[in-house]
């Protein structure tokens, strides 16, 4: 006789083995197709259900059967491909960040002192928020993450600092070249 999704997952939280092993392999190609579908790359599906997969023992907890267990192994994996687009996009704007700074830092070899001169210059003329976050994030190389717990703000708020840094520097540029 064939459990159900329920059944397997109520024991699995118990503890069963075979069970916990029988809903992953019924799962799990759906699992992968909804990250796939999500993410529109073969690797980062594949992460995203593995992961889902490995999280799965702990996550079972708050399976309570009031619906279906494939409905809540979708708004898993769902929330699991939210995490990974905010983490790829932080990612992403950290290497934005360094990029752009680097452009600016980076001089023909005749003018590279009077560039980071410049740089530094325009990085001390920031209001003190955005200095000590420039400070942290470009020059000491912390994360985001790091930053934001050391001057007591948000992740998300350090993210909009560098952001406003990078127009500030830039209309600096753009000023410069008229």
């Amino acid at each position: 006789m064939t459990m159900t999704d329920i059944e397997l997952a109520e024991n699995a939280r118990d503890g069963d083995r075979n069970a916990f092993r029988q809903l992953v392999e019924r799962h799990y190609d759906s699992a992968y197709r909804v990250a796939l579908r999500m993410t529109g790359s073969v690797p980062d599906a594949e992460d995203i259900a593995q992961d889902v997969c490995l999280a799965l023992a702990d996550k079972l907890s708050s399976f309570r059967g009031t619906s279906r267990f494939s409905t809540w192994l979708y708004r898993v994996v769902v929330n699991a491909c939210r995490d990974h687009h905010r983490k790829r996009a932080t990612s992403d704007r950290l290497h934005s960040n360094y990029a752009m700074v680097y452009e600016f830092s980076r001089a023909d070899e005749a003018d590279d002192s009077q560039r980071r001169g410049w740089l530094s210059d325009a990085i001390a003329d920031l209001e003190p928020a955005l200095r000590e976050t420039a400070i942290l994030v470009l020059s000491e190389d912390l994360n985001h993450k790091e930053a934001g717990e050391i001057l007591g703000c948000a992740e998300n708020t350090i993210s909009w600092r560098m952001h406003e840094i990078r127009k500030k520097l830039k209309t600096l540029v753009d000023a410069n070249h008229d």
